[in-house]
């Protein structure tokens, strides 16, 4: 299909440069803005209430999740979480994009996650065009405060990023990573569950 008969909205989901000042997708964002303004203005207590509205929002969700406010996204749609999710206070995630998240991830403050991109050349940036690519995250991991995860990263399994890390590639299962640019530190193995926990037992 020519590129040109696509709509905008189309064009984002599709990876392709597009206007985000577009009709419909100014109204979706809107409508993503009421509903966090309305999550991250509810009183404390209202726990259930908020699950609710975020439940409303993404894309899909599972059992159990928390999120701290503030946060923050772009359309929600595009955001799908696993099971035994949470995510601590002031939460990014512009989802022009699909950012796909799985169970038991456990995200730190001020963690910024960004499908959406620019073009380098200011000629089409002050036409306003933006492109986005997909972010994934896989199972059991800890991202830590103040990371930012970029576009198009698919970080695995098992995986701790280390706090003020920049994720400007992919990071692959089983490691801990951090700096900036984000870089394998080591590998993950059984020894650091017995260096954590050789002092008490579990289960008493």
């Amino acid at each position: 299909m020519d590129i040109n008969l696509l709509i905008e909205k189309q064009k984002m989901l599709a990876g392709k440069a597009y206007q985000a000042g577009d009709g419909e997708l100014s109204k979706e964002r809107l409508r993503a803005r009421e509903v966090v303004f309305e999550f991250n203005n509810l009183a404390p207590k209202f726990v259930k209430q908020r699950k609710e509205l975020i439940k409303k929002l993404f894309g899909k969700t599972e059992r159990m999740f928390y999120i701290e406010p503030p946060f923050r996204c772009d359309y929600g749609y595009n955001i799908e979480i696993g099971d035994n999710f949470y995510a601590n206070f002031n939460l990014v995630i512009l989802d022009c994009a699909k950012v796909s998240i799985g169970n038991s991830v456990f995200i730190a403050p001020n963690v910024a996650i960004y499908t959406a991109g620019h073009p380098l050349h200011a000629h089409l940036r002050d036409q306003e065009y933006e492109w986005a690519q997909e972010i994934s995250i896989g199972n059991s991991v800890w991202i830590g405060g103040n990371v930012v995860i970029n576009p198009g990263v698919k970080i695995g399994s098992n995986v701790v990023i280390g706090s003020g890390s920049i994720v400007t590639r992919d990071i692959p299962d089983n490691v801990f990573a951090a700096g900036n640019p984000c870089r394998i530190i080591r590998q993950l193995t059984d020894e650091d569950k017995d260096y954590y926990y050789k002092d008490f037992k579990l289960g008493e």
